[in-house]
């Protein structure tokens, strides 16, 4: 929405100084007609800078701009930085235009790191209306943030009307100013902003923007300096700015070269990402602001580092300078006023992004309050309006009603024929009462349908990650992000890490009586060198019932009880699940006399290539220290673990019969666990490249490492023989095979009522 005034104050608080631009619109063209740069007493981020000073050092700069300034007469546009907010853009499924609103609203709640009660949060289409595909970018902020911002604009009577990202005032700097550089999807150019203590990266083309935060700006080459030269912050950060004149600039240049260095590295790493990601863009050129790139010789080696052209802007192309305003002193600060010329046009309804971050509360008594005029001019006419009605109510009604009454009796009828249709419509409505009965107890089958892919989740929560074992955080989380040669740098045998291959789960009503079971989760493994023909000559079998697999296909599978299929949830018509012994015949010696207990029997089978996969699994005598515990420790604490009170807990994890946990090497001659690495051979000397004299592997998917069982190689490449001349093993990974039963508090006493037994 455009400014009504025609004026716009944008303001940036930074970390060395507050910038503000004034621009206006008349007659299509936006002119400077004021603007300021207020240095702040200290650097905000600077050492001993406390938070209450802080906020102390930005109320006395904001109250002298205000001083300086008349803020009356124009709207004002405030940036959030970057590290603070946060901005995603999404794809929406093909829907109807009036419909993406909400789907909007559902996507905020999912890409949102926050609660969305939390943040003010808005968003922005960034197709065309017609196009076929819907991209939209989704902004946000949390409460907290904004209110301590707004608070000190507050506290000098300042209104603010617009508070927007600064990477999104960037790009809208970047399209209406140097749209001759981005014209099309396929060319972008890339706007970096260096500040006191980020580096904003934002990638424009003609309908789309992509930006990331770099934690490294200006302060970084001042510790650097601080570092090498023993000195305090505001010591070094003066000999910063004068090293070009000072007699010791090669000293100071060396001390600060790691950082150039690491700058022009994450750069080039996140331009890298951008390149991967949109292989059809070509990157133009960089377009350098903010106050870090006044360093000398920093932006000569950006270019010869990214070799991509880079400028550092000394005017603004499409924007005029009035008479009234200093040109030499604005020039002198163009690479400072990227952010507020991108707010500026906003404000001016000339930006390509509109969203704005204000809370609503303000937006809407800001709207009441420019309404205040309008609703004066419609009092006066309603009250005028109700003069004239009284009139004729007096003088003209009464003689009209009097004259009106055959038809008054002709309503009347009409009303007496409405309420009789009236009663027979109540009539039909009280016989809704069963209808809707007969409605719930369809639906009764689905009022546990989430407890199953809850079960599932709290396993999921136990598994090794960055939470329990931190010192393996860059594992963690190298491997989420595919980053395979961060995930080597640690020797494979030292991964705490567990992947799983299959879980079964099904639900009894007694699970004191219930057996573990199912289709078999092992698959043989392949002899290193098989003839063509005879039993075993074709691959193993996968397992399934009792005697399954044709002949001469492996070996049979292993199979379940009688009975397995889909869980038996409560409400649900029929019976499901593997057999278990009925109440009425004979009952299960093993179990206590305790009552029945509903419940879920799950198998949970993976691997892991950690050395000690029993530490991983159950370390024993870790009870009194969590940061030792194991997954099935962890699984006897859910009610630590899980926040709150877990819905289900460990069933009698000392009885066999209830639990226990298998570990076996993975050894593929063996058999190993369906779903374990893929399969890769290595042919034989001599040998023909068919399937027959092939020498086959499990491979990491990932990092293409062997898995399991593999023989150890001399120099020579050859297999090592003991002294009893057997080949020597090296095993890499182990497997297990997890079978436990998990109570579930919260069932229903129909289910523990109910026998799941064919």
């Amino acid at each position: 929405m455009a400014s009504e005034s025609g004026s716009v104050w944008a303001i940036d608080i930074g970390n060395n100084s507050l910038k503000a631009l004034h621009l206006s619109n008349v007659g299509g063209a936006v002119e400077v007609i004021g603007f300021d740069n207020v240095q702040h007493g200290k650097i905000l981020n600077g050492s001993g800078v406390k938070p209450a000073e802080r906020d102390e050092l930005i109320a006395l700069s904001l109250r002298q701009f205000v001083k300086q300034n008349d803020l009356s007469k124009a709207d004002v546009v405030v940036s959030v930085p970057s590290h603070s907010s946060f901005a995603r853009f999404v794809k929406l499924p093909p829907v109807e235009q009036k419909r993406i609103p909400e789907i909007v609203k559902f996507e905020a709640a999912q890409q949102i790191p926050f609660d969305i009660n939390d943040v003010q949060w808005d968003w922005q289409l960034m197709t065309e209306p017609d196009s076929p595909e819907s991209r939209v970018g989704i902004f946000a902020i949390k409460n907290e943030v904004i209110s301590s911002l707004l608070e000190h604009f507050s506290r000098e009577n300042v209104t603010v009307g617009y508070v927007q990202m600064a990477p999104m005032a960037l790009y809208n700097y970047a399209l209406y100013d140097r749209g001759d550089l981005v014209k099309s999807e396929r060319q972008a150019v890339v706007v970096i902003d260096i500040g006191a203590e980020n580096t904003d990266l934002v990638v424009c083309t003609s309908s789309a923007v992509w930006q990331r935060c770099i934690p490294m700006g200006g302060n970084a080459f001042t510790k650097a300096i601080a570092d090498t030269f023993k000195l305090n912050f505001e010591k070094a950060e003066k000999l910063k700015r004068t090293a070009p004149m000072s007699k010791y600039a090669r000293q100071v240049f060396q001390a600060m070269r790691p950082v150039f260095t690491d700058l022009a590295s994450e750069i080039q790493r996140s331009l890298g990402f951008y390149n991967s990601s949109n292989p059809n863009t070509k990157l133009s050129r960089i377009i350098a602001l903010g106050g870090g790139t006044k360093m000398r010789g920093l932006l000569k080696y950006l270019q010869q580092t990214l070799q991509m052209p880079v400028e550092r802007p000394d005017s603004f192309k499409r924007l005029a300078i009035s008479s009234g305003v200093s040109t030499a002193k604005f020039h002198e600060s163009v690479s400072d006023f990227g952010i507020v010329y991108g707010l500026a046009l906003q404000g001016l309804g000339l930006a390509r992004i509109e969203s704005n971050l204000l809370p609503r509360s303000i937006a809407r008594s800001m709207a009441w309050a420019g309404k205040a005029n309008y609703f004066k001019v419609a009092a006066g006419l309603l009250l005028l309006v109700s003069v004239l009605a009284f009139a004729r109510t007096f003088f003209v009604d009464r003689v009209s009603y009097a004259n009106n009454s055959q038809v008054r009796q002709k309503i009347n009828a009409v009303i007496s024929v409405a309420k009789q249709a009236s009663s027979k419509l109540q009539a039909q409505e009280n016989k809704a009462s069963s209808s809707e009965a007969a409605i719930k107890k369809a639906f009764e089958p689905f009022e546990y349908r989430d407890v199953v892919p809850l079960l599932h989740q709290t396993i999921f929560s136990v598994l090794p990650n960055e939470k329990y074992n931190p010192e393996q955080r860059e594992l963690y989380r190298a491997f989420a992000d595919g980053d395979v040669e961060a995930v080597l740098e640690i020797p494979r045998r030292e991964r705490k890490q567990v992947f799983l291959t299959n879980m079964s789960v099904y639900f009894s009503g007694d699970i004191a009586k219930a057996e573990f079971g199912g289709a078999d989760l092992l698959r043989a493994g392949l002899r290193k060198k098989r003839g063509r023909g005879g039993v075993g000559g074709g691959p193993p079998g996968y397992g399934g019932p009792p005697g399954y697999g044709p002949p001469g296909y492996g070996p049979p599978g292993y199979g379940g009880p009688p009975g397995y299929g889909p869980p038996g949830m409560p409400g649900m018509s029929g019976r499901y699940g593997p057999r278990t012994r009925s109440k009425r015949g004979k009952t299960d010696d093993s179990a206590e006399d305790e009552g029945e207990k509903a419940g879920f029997v799950v198998t949970i089978v993976g691997y892991s290539p950690y050395k000690n996969l029993g530490e991983l699994m159950d370390p024993a005598g870790v009870e009194d220290d969590p940061s030792k515990w194991g997954v099935v420790t962890r699984l006897l604490h859910l009610d630590d673990i899980v926040d709150g009170n877990s819905p289900f807990e460990l069933y009698k994890k000392a009885r066999i019969e209830h639990f226990k946990l298998e570990i076996s090497e993975v050894d593929l001659e063996a058999g190993v666990p369906a779903g374990i690495g893929i399969r890769d051979t290595k042919l034989e000397k001599g040998k023909k490249a068919d399937r027959w004299g092939a020498e086959e592997f499990l491979i990491d998917p990932m990092t293409q490492e062997t898995i399991g069982k593999v023989p150890e190689l001399d120099e020579y490449g050859k297999e090592k023989i003991d002294r009893s001349g057997n080949v020597v093993y090296k095993v890499n990974d182990h497997w297990f095979r997890l079978d436990a039963k998990f109570i579930w508090r919260d069932a229903p006493k129909e289910a523990s009522e109910e026998d799941t037994g064919s």
